[in-house]
């Protein structure tokens, strides 16, 4: 009987990993020393969450010395935490490795080239899935390991990518990428050709949100070029010329809905952000990209955008596009968990990626009522129409491409 109790217990704990989505990892204490707490205070205020800021800062003490080791890519809290030091006269040997690496050369930039690529947590291909990022999606790259590249993704996220999946680019590189025009694949699926023919050989797959090169047109194709300089054509049904794409979101409700629906189904996949493959803030994050706006990547990060809307079960004030997160509420001894996250579409019922892509109810007299799920709620925010800094419009954004007004504005000074 014991044994079937444990065994019960793990099946119900893998479960509860298997049905959660990404969270925050507790970082391990460092060794006590006189520069600990002003490290501490450095990282709680320039770096509170390192999976989008790096300050892997530690003192080691040398003899009669503290020496400052570690890596980090941002100035600002590495000259704090000097600041702080000499105020208080603690004397340290300056050590720490500000990024990027020197070893890149001005190679700083990377473009996603495949349509889609594995961000790892880890370099190497056996290391957790963090994150992944579509074909044309600009990184900053802070250094190199083996062929791995240590990248963020325009979220801010920091996770190693594999080089057969980027291309390195200088700042005038990426410049000049950025000022050619662009095209936005927008089915779920699909294929680009080497000719104007949907017969002729495959170039690579497409998944939808996945940008290129606009080159021209031939017929009922388009002309692309990948970032690695190869070409292809689009049939045109299937894509769009970026700035339209732009011009043409409505940013509504509606519009949320019905992107959600196009990608019923999609298997559940822990670090997944795209039509491959999704968990439950990659769902979410997706869908919003794909109506033009970028929302941080992890269910325990988009929890901090927007407003509240309720925190009550009073499901009657939700809009559809409102994000419902769930999880474990805080105690006395613990913080909030926030573990899932999901979109209201409506009629009692939300969408989410939990398993596979599919609509479940709040409805508590429904045959299908999901009572699991009804009992973690934690709240639901409203980012639809919101001004937050965590949030990226792309209207507003040259991610992807110089906007016109820019070079307007360049080429009249």
């Amino acid at each position: 009987m014991k044994r079937i109790q444990k065994s019960l217990v793990l099946t119900l704990a893998g479960m509860s990993l298997l049905f959660s989505c990404k969270n925050e990892e507790v970082e391990a204490p460092s060794e006590e020393n006189a520069a600990t707490p002003y490290i501490a205070e450095v990282r709680q205020q320039h770096a509170p969450d390192k999976r989008v800021a790096l300050f892997n800062v530690e003192a080691k003490e040398n003899g009669d010395q503290l020496v400052l080791r570690g890596e980090s890519n941002l100035p600002a809290a590495v000259n704090d935490l000097k600041t702080r030091l000499d105020e208080k006269n603690v004397q340290y040997v300056d050590s720490i490795q500000m990024l990027p690496s020197k070893e890149l050369g001005e190679n700083i930039n990377a473009v996603v080239k495949n349509s889609v690529a594995n961000i790892r947590s880890n370099p190497g291909h056996s290391a957790e899935l963090a994150t992944q990022a579509t074909l044309g999606t600009p990184l900053k790259v802070f250094k190199k390991d083996d062929n791995w590249y240590l990248v963020q993704t325009p979220d801010g996220y920091l996770s190693w990518v594999d080089s057969g999946g980027i291309v390195l680019m200088t700042n005038e590189e990426l410049a000049a990428w950025k000022a050619r025009e662009k095209l936005i694949f927008l089915k779920p699926f699909g294929e680009s050709y080497q000719q104007p023919d949907s017969g002729s050989q495959s170039v690579s797959d497409l998944v939808a949100g996945d940008i290129l090169i606009l080159r021209g047109e031939e017929g009922n194709f388009y002309d692309v070029e990948y970032p690695d300089g190869r070409t292809a054509f689009i049939a045109k049904e299937e894509a769009q010329r970026y700035q339209e794409w732009l011009d043409s979101l409505d940013h509504s409700e509606e519009s949320l809905v019905a992107t959600s629906k196009r990608l019923m189904g999609l298997p559940y996949l822990w670090g997944g952000t795209s039509p491959k493959g999704v968990d439950c803030s990659g769902y979410t994050k997706t869908i919003f990209f794909l109506n033009g706006m970028i929302i941080p990547r992890d269910a325990s990060q988009q929890v901090h955008t927007g407003k509240v809307v309720d925190s009550t079960k009073n499901f009657e004030n939700l809009q559809k596009g409102d994000l419902l997160f769930f999880g474990k509420p805080a105690t006395d001894s613990t913080k909030e968990r926030v573990v899932h996250v999901g979109m209201w579409i409506g009629d009692n019922k939300f969408i989410h990626s939990m398993g596979d892509v599919h609509v479940s109810t709040m409805d508590t007299t429904a045959a299908d009522f999901d009572e699991y799920n009804y009992n973690r709620y934690l709240r639901t925010k409203r980012l639809l129409g919101e001004e937050d800094s965590k949030l990226i419009q792309l209207t507003q954004s040259d991610l992807f491409m110089t906007s016109r007004e820019k070079e307007d504005t360049v080429d009249t000074q």
